[in-house]
């Protein structure tokens, strides 16, 4: 298993300092930023398999690609906006809020979901059975505090229970760190964290520790399974680069596929891609879990574009989820 560290916010610096002392690049590059997690098994099987190269040349384009991996929605919007990368990955809601800001400037907009999976808000404090009993003692650990799909799926849930106008009542209790790193401290005890707004495999893994409950799943937030992440860019890089980026879509399409029809191997991808430790047939038990479906499609996305527009992150109103996604996704069903 990767660990990401307090120090990638430095990483993400030392990035946007050199892409930025660097020419815009032509047709036929691009570079993509994911996270941690079995959340981005797509993106693994499309590097595995080298498919965006494998459809570039269907393009007619040989396509350089540079992958790199970031933890928290932060530092992957700082990086895009700043055109240090050129594709990022984050939560729904991290991404619903940059097409939210950039709209008639940068024009963010989604390229595809990475696919739906549930994220477990968990706990080893015996004292917490639901949010409602989160107290100033307590502290939770998500990858971006305050702006990340963890903190803004349980902005909607405290909305819910205490009112718009106290949807940030448990920002002061969270705390930004990495999934590997919050697993390790909340399986380990006796930290200040004791709670961590978690995505798989690291809560299964979480969840294997007899101290370590969940408290609410995000599919109970959201009435039912819902988009985990996004994949994103600019309208600059969608429309300079229409062969890179139709040759990135088909293949993200077709690594969906391939772990629909062949699970174990897509495992055994993850593995070796991420270089995990974790144990071949628990990481396959996730894969097959029916709760997780890794498909290019939204699902109950546009739940989180009015949540977020009603309780005022968002200032625009989006008329559907084809506002904020470029218009080759239009091709797959959406919600």
């Amino acid at each position: 298993m990767r660990f990401a560290r307090a120090l990638l916010p430095a990483l993400a610096a030392g990035l946007l300092t050199l892409t930025l002392a660097a020419p815009a690049h032509a047709e036929g590059q691009i570079r993509i930023a994911q996270q941690f997690g079995i959340g981005y098994l797509i993106l693994d099987v499309v590097q595995d398999q080298k498919l965006i190269e494998k459809y570039g040349k269907q393009e007619g384009i040989d396509i350089k690609v540079e992958w790199t991996s970031l933890s928290g929605a932060t530092g992957m919007n700082e990086a895009l906006l700043a055109g240090a990368l050129d594709v990022v990955s984050a939560g729904a809601p991290p991404a619903l809020v940059l097409w939210d800001r950039t709209r008639g400037r940068q024009n963010v907009k989604a390229i595809a979901s990475l696919g739906s999976m549930p994220n477990y808000l968990l706990s080893n404090n015996p004292k917490v059975t639901s949010v409602k009993d989160f107290s100033d003692k307590d502290r939770i650990a998500v990858p971006a505090a305050g702006v990340g799909f963890q903190s803004r799926t349980l902005q909607i849930e405290t909305a819910r229970l205490y009112g718009k106008a106290d949807y940030k009542r448990f920002d002061s209790i969270t705390v930004s760190l990495s999934h590997p790193d919050a697993t390790a401290a909340l399986i380990a005890g006796g930290s200040e964290i004791n709670a961590h707004f978690s995505s798989p495999p690291f809560q299964y893994q979480a969840l294997e520790n007899k101290n370590v409950h969940k408290v609410i799943s995000s599919y109970d937030i959201l009435g039912g399974p819902a988009s985990f992440n996004f994949l994103y860019t600019t309208q600059k890089f969608h429309d300079e680069n229409p062969k890179t980026y139709r040759a990135f879509y088909n293949a993200l399409v077709e690594a969906a596929d391939f772990i629909r029809h062949n699970k174990a191997k897509a495992a055994d991808t993850f593995i070796r891609v991420q270089k995990s430790k974790l144990a071949p047939e628990f990481v396959r038990k996730i894969v097959e879990d029916p709760e997780i479906n890794f498909t290019v499609s939204p699902e109950r996305s546009f739940v989180y574009a009015e949540k977020l527009h009603d309780i005022g992150v968002l200032k625009n109103r989006a008329a559907s989820w084809k506002d904020y996604f470029f218009e080759e996704a239009y091709a797959q069903p959406g919600s």
